[in-house]
């Protein structure tokens, strides 16, 4: 199912040299997030106004996965699509590796949207990652679009505090490397952590979440994902 969202959504042409099985072990996991780094490219500031957000929400038992794919028009501030999906969840919880679980429901949602955004922001990491491959590169590879990891809480890297003001930001370094920054993005609360994914720059990504803010940390597509996602999960309990 996620060839047939790379074949819809994004490059084909890029399918033989990322494709790979998601039921796998940890060391293969590993070794193919060494392997698709090699593919990434961090530059780019695409102009964007149909994005999308992507999160997912997990079951109290941990054993079933409510995924989501916002599309939102940045111009009009309105949401497209929202496309829902709940599966098994397919892979361990072990950090550095939320790709593994959430690619496989997320890649298929993004098969079934009828409209093609121009980026996603997904929650969770881009290159501010231990081997840059956080899911936000991962499937951003897969897709072929631009996409953003934009995190609540730092995985790796070190960054000092941004400034108490809207747009401010520090840059998030692996010693002299920057792999992203830590942004502000509403004054007075925790900032958030953003690095780019895929077929964008540093400078571009954090520039984008803050043009996809709506008065809220979180920026809005992927606002309104997480939302989505939970309700959903909602809703199922209540069956």
């Amino acid at each position: 199912m996620a060839k047939r969202a790379l074949k819809e959504i994004g490059k084909e042409e890029s399918l033989n040299s990322i494709s790979h099985p998601w039921e796998i072990t940890i060391e293969q996991a590993k070794k193919i997030q060494l392997e698709l780094r090699k593919h990434l490219i961090l530059k780019g500031e695409p102009k964007v106004r149909i994005i999308a957000g992507a999160d997912c929400a997990y079951s109290k038992t941990g054993n079933k996965i409510y995924g989501v794919v916002l599309v939102y028009d940045l111009k009009k501030n309105q949401v497209i699509e929202n496309a829902k999906g709940i599966e098994k969840v397919p892979f361990p919880y072990i950090p550095g590796y939320l790709s593994f679980r959430e690619g496989p429901i997320l890649l298929e949602l993004f098969s079934g949207l009828k409209t093609k955004p121009q980026a996603v922001i997904f929650d969770g990491q881009g290159i501010a990652h231990p081997q840059r491959m956080g899911i936000a590169s991962h499937l951003g590879l897969w897709l072929g679009i631009p996409s953003i990891g934009c995190a609540k809480s730092r995985l790796f890297g070190n960054g000092k505090e941004p400034a108490q003001k809207f747009g401010a930001y520090q840059w998030l370094q692996d010693d002299d490397e920057v792999i992203g920054g830590v942004v502000r993005t509403k004054k007075g609360v925790k900032p958030v952590f953003v690095s780019p994914g895929h077929l964008i720059g540093i400078k571009a990504s954090i520039k984008l979440v803050l043009a996809s803010v709506r008065g809220y940390r979180i920026p809005e597509p992927l606002r309104l994902a997480h939302i989505s996602a939970n309700q959903l999960r909602a809703k199922e309990k209540e069956r």
